[in-house]
């Protein structure tokens, strides 16, 4: 290994140059960039990104990018596009093309043929007089001053503009079409924000016969048997009607055991919490854990829209659904 320069020294020189890079975009925002806006959010149809080489990994990440903030997108190889994947693109389609230098000939090959289609091109590229930047409806100057590289060859500080401009684009897009977080859930919903955004209580309570439940004149020793059945250390307490009268908890349980209440004679209406914490079944389950998180329970009673009891849900359900 050369010892000219240290590894540290390499490496915030090449952060440097990109940051330079990247920093340098910002004065280059202009009409055009607003025109692909437009030209997108105009489109009837979907966003297809294509590059070759390094600037076609680019290409997939932007496109993925779109895809998941509010934009249909996805990534057509170039070179694959000439030997049938040309079909995946229709006249209702934006294409947005990279390639740093603007002559890529994978690229280059498809320009007669997206002019047939007559769909929108935008192009991203360090040279806006080249084929690809005269070719396109809307040019965004991605070019940089030098690559990080040392020898100037590897792609770097270009495929990181170009990168970042994507980013830009799509962010853009996402506020112009005012893309909610809920809205990103959807497009993730296997994540931990898919589970905070859209799963709600009644997708994790216990309902119907999982429900404890104990008469207000129900004995505490009986009482005990249903709790222990359930399993969820605790029972609703309802009247003759079933409406919710009260809940009885572990907790309740202790200061009864510290009060030497005879659980033979007690009522459990006698020891019960009343007006107890509660949710709504379609609230979300973040929500819950919330609430439980500040009153210090690990359970609450659920209500319908029309006050009926419903469900109970457990701190452990929300543990299992990967809320907490």
């Amino acid at each position: 290994m050369s010892n000219s320069i240290s590894p540290l020294a390499s490496a915030r020189r090449t952060i440097e140059i990109e940051a330079q890079a990247v920093s340098a975009l910002i004065d280059r925002l202009d009409v055009q960039f607003e025109a692909a806006c437009q030209m997108i959010l105009a489109a009837t149809g979907r966003v297809i990104v294509t590059g070759m080489g390094k600037s076609g990994h680019i290409a997939r990440k932007i496109a993925a990018t779109l895809a998941s903030t509010g934009t249909p997108a996805h990534f057509v190889h170039p070179g694959e596009a000439s030997h049938g994947d040309m079909g995946m693109i229709t006249i209702d389609d934006v294409v947005i093309a990279l390639s740093n230098s603007g002559t890529s000939n994978e690229i280059i090959t498809l320009l007669p043929l997206l002019k047939r289609l007559n769909v929108g091109l935008i192009s991203m590229t360090g040279n806006p007089d080249s084929t690809l930047g005269q070719a396109s409806d809307v040019h965004l100057d991605t070019g940089v001053d030098k690559e990080a590289c040392p020898l100037d060859l590897a792609p770097t500080s270009s495929t990181t503009a170009s990168l970042v401009m994507g980013d830009a684009l799509a962010i853009a897009l996402l506020e112009a079409r005012g893309f909610t977080a809920e809205d990103f859930a959807f497009s993730h919903p296997g994540g931990a924000l898919g589970r905070k955004l859209l799963l709600k209580v009644s997708d994790v309570m216990h309902r119907d016969q999982q429900i404890p439940r104990v008469y207000a004149d129900t004995p505490l020793s009986e009482a005990l048997l249903e709790i222990n059945g359930k399993g969820l250390g605790m029972t609703t307490v309802i009247d003759q009607t079933d409406a919710l009268v009260g809940v009885f908890t572990d907790g309740d349980l202790r200061r009864a055991i510290d009060a030497r209440l005879d659980i033979g004679d007690t009522r459990i209406a006698d020891v019960m919490t009343v007006a107890p914490k509660s949710v709504t079944e379609g609230m979300l389950a973040a929500e819950a854990l919330r609430i439980m998180d500040e009153n210090r329970i690990t359970s609450l009673v659920v209500f319908s829209d029309d006050d009926k009891l419903v469900g109970v849900v457990h701190l452990m359900n929300l543990l299992r659904a990967g809320i907490a």
